[in-house]
């Protein structure tokens, strides 16, 4: 009898420990997570990334804590979700300066550094001049620009940042030396369009809801996006395949992920909340209220999409001289 007890207990124990990890799995999350933010409080990023959180919340079932780690340019915030511990419980919104960064000798992390969980968001690079610029199209721009390579001035970010990066890109397609537009750095795309409207500067590529409230007003005009689509906001701009021919597309992007590493049933379970929170009406009314770009990748997708944004990005920074 005391041999056929123990035999039980061990099988039963056995069983357990076998279940257990499935158990434990099936509960997740069963505790608070954690959301890093690499960039600033109040910022867009910071923006998609408290919206979803509090969308996630609901889903979940857990509090979600939105914790900004900012500095080096990016790096701080990106590597505190790459290094966190791969149980779910830190994720991250990680950007389009992902697949910048490395290339510049900034960090060594890539989009391959983590496990990607949804893309969620795209703004595409606008081309824009003041509202009296003679420039019916980009077309008539670019023809100015061949004929007087220097003459114009273009601003936007600092010097090898995304909308930098945008107007390179383009030039280049077009089969235009990205040099033969001096690119004027600036704190970003509001001082750049501020330096457009009093004539500082000729160009300013920085996406549509950026120039928006300028655009309404009639200061300034948007002569192309950089986008396979028109913009939802703005349908009336032409994408620069329409306007030129050229098929670059560049945007500044938006993303989920976690560590590398992470559980599949806890990447599973983040990949199908995060697609709930992109279809929800909050989110969509979210975009639209503030002129955000939707986009939207699963895990899979948004990998392939890091990885191609970033051997673009690093073949345009090579050719301006900007990778290391």
């Amino acid at each position: 009898m005391r041999r056929f007890l123990m035999a039980g207990l061990a099988l039963a124990v056995s069983s357990f420990a076998a279940l257990a990890p499935n158990a434990a799995t099936a509960a997740y999350p069963d505790r608070p997570i954690t959301l890093i933010v690499p960039w600033n409080a109040g910022g867009g990023t910071d923006a998609v990334a408290r919206i979803v959180a509090s969308l996630l919340e609901k889903d979940l079932g857990q509090p979600i804590a939105v914790v900004n780690r900012t500095g080096g340019q990016g790096v701080v915030g990106h590597q505190a979700i790459a290094d966190a511990t791969p149980d779910g419980y830190t994720i991250g919104i990680i950007t389009v300066e992902i697949g910048m960064m490395h290339w510049q000798g900034l960090t060594q992390l890539t989009g391959a550094s983590y496990t990607p969980l949804a893309l969620m968001n795209e703004d595409p690079a606008g081309v824009q001049v003041r509202a009296d610029a003679a420039y019916k199209t980009l077309d008539d721009l670019i023809a100015d620009i061949k004929a007087n390579p220097g003459k114009f001035k273009a601003s936007g970010t600092g010097q090898g940042g995304i909308w930098h990066l945008a107007l390179a890109g383009m030039l280049s397609s077009l089969k235009l030396d990205p040099k033969s537009v001096p690119w004027v750095p600036s704190n970003g795309a509001a001082p750049g369009l501020q330096d457009l409207v009093a004539g500082g500067v000729q160009v300013v590529t920085c996406s549509i809801p950026e120039a928006r409230s300028l655009i309404d007003a009639k200061r300034v005009k948007s002569l192309a996006i950089m986008a396979s689509e028109r913009s939802k906001l703005m349908p009336d701009i032409p994408t620069l395949k329409e306007a030129t021919g050229s098929s670059w597309t560049i945007g500044a992007w938006r993303g989920f992920a976690a560590p590398k590493g992470l559980d599949k049933a806890a990447s599973d379970k983040l990949q199908a909340a995060l697609k709930k929170v992109y279809d929800s009406k909050e989110y969509q009314d979210f975009l639209t209220n503030r002129g955000f770009g939707g986009r939207y990748a699963d895990g899979p997708g948004f990998a392939e999409f890091m990885a191609k944004a970033d051997a673009s990005l690093g073949a345009v920074m090579k050719e301006v001289g900007l990778a290391k």
